[in-house]
């Protein structure tokens, strides 16, 4: 009894311990992205109804808003960074940017199914790490889960903890339904 719990909650740190950054530990099964790419070269050419032309998240309430045509036309919740109080200083911080980014890229991700990376560092958040002699870290995405919760079961609860080392996360099924609809461009607002 006592070595199956000492299994389980061994897993489940190391599972918590799976952050965002190229860094990290990685398990052993990771998606294929070759239908990820497919889909990406395709839906670059795709003309979307209701597209997301901004996104908000506000940490307190650890909620994401998405905004088509200056409505809001989604919330979902989310995950931050294991730090969640203030803005990003450095690299390992654990905490979530906070300030005026946008969608830099879309990524397949073999780790985390699919990814949006944001445009962290902005000059600001790089001027404010040069004066204080550290490196502000990069890398920081909204992105989907991992492997292990693919089929959408530990959803209730990766959104009650924030786990990862900066970034935001979403459900698989979040990400899916808002990976065409968030063109390269959007701004994000985290505050």
């Amino acid at each position: 009894m006592r070595k199956n719990l000492f299994a389980t909650l061994s897993l489940w740190i190391l599972l918590l311990l799976t952050g965002c950054n190229k860094d990290m530990l990685y398990l052993k099964e990771h998606y294929d992205i070759r239908a990820c790419q497919d889909e990406l070269a395709v839906g670059r050419h795709m003309r979307i109804e209701k597209t997301i032309d901004k996104i908000y998240v506000n940490k307190k309430k650890r909620i994401m808003y998405l905004y088509s045509e200056g409505k809001v036309v989604d919330k979902v919740p989310v995950s931050l960074g294991q730090n969640p109080v203030g803005h990003k200083q450095q690299q390992g911080d654990l905490r979530t940017p906070e300030g005026k980014y946008y969608i830099r890229n879309k990524i397949c991700s073999s780790k985390y199914f699919r990814s949006l990376a944001i445009s962290y560092p902005n000059p600001a958040d790089i001027e404010r790490a040069k004066k204080r002699g550290v490196d502000p870290g990069g890398d920081i995405m909204i992105h989907a889960q991992p492997k292990w919760n693919a089929d959408g079961r530990g959803d209730a609860y990766a959104l009650t903890k924030n786990w990862t080392e900066g970034c935001i996360a979403v459900t698989n099924k979040v990400m899916q339904d808002i990976w065409y609809r968030v063109p390269i461009g959007v701004p994000v607002i985290i505050e």
